[in-house]
């Protein structure tokens, strides 16, 4: 493979904006897919995770594939369900679309820390992440099986070896992924907020 394992991610993230600026969906839900193996070579730590995020895309791409020309935009799937007061479902699109965005806020907050603080061990880094992104959205429940996951967390310098690919620089990689990608979800926020759907909370 050319390039670290963010490179696909890095070449997908192009194409998510329409020329007016508007997020596409089948593009923002496939930059997002490009960062499942990454999360893959954290194993058995991340399980929960990808399956969230896999499951999230599963569903948005569902209600995508049903009618691609309507739902071309992003918003346009939590657009739907606003008209039809459907949002609070657990299974709407709206739900789906808040929990992947949350979660990609947990995995930019982790690549950060990776890069910035090369003293921190695998645990460490991504406590701090979850600390500051999803904990506040986690009930007790969650909040458990993270703690036991975390300690299933790989050793960084073999993670960090395994994602490097070959050649290229994984930290610029990191931190160009986390820039372009960041602004991306905080649209995501601004727009759930602006709807008064940002804070759903989880059991």
């Amino acid at each position: 493979m050319e390039g670290s394992v963010f490179t696909p991610a890095l070449e997908g993230i192009k194409l998510v904006k329409s020329e007016q600026g508007e997020i596409l969906t089948q593009p923002f839900l496939d930059a997002c897919k490009h960062i499942l193996p990454v999360i893959d070579k954290f194993g058995a730590s991340m399980a929960l995770v990808k399956s969230d995020i896999g499951g999230n895309i599963s569903r948005l791409e569902t209600k995508y594939a049903s009618n691609p020309t309507r739902f071309n935009y992003l918003y346009t799937l939590v657009q739907v369900e606003i008209e039809t007061n459907t949002t609070k479902s657990s299974s709407s699109c709206t739900n789906g679309l808040l929990w992947l965005t949350r979660a990609m806020d947990f995995l930019v907050a982790l690549f950060q820390n990776l890069v910035e603080h090369a003293d921190w061990s695998m645990a460490q880094a991504c406590t701090d992440s979850y600390n500051k992104t999803l904990k506040k959205w986690h009930g007790w429940l969650a909040s458990s099986s993270f703690s036991v996951a975390m300690k299933l967390a790989p050793d960084r310098k073999k993670f960090m070896d395994v994602i490097q690919g070959t050649g290229g620089d994984i930290s610029a990689d990191i931190q160009k992924f986390c820039a372009d990608f960041s602004p991306l979800l905080e649209e995501n926020h601004k727009f759930l907020g602006r709807c008064g759907l940002d804070d759903m909370k989880a059991s």
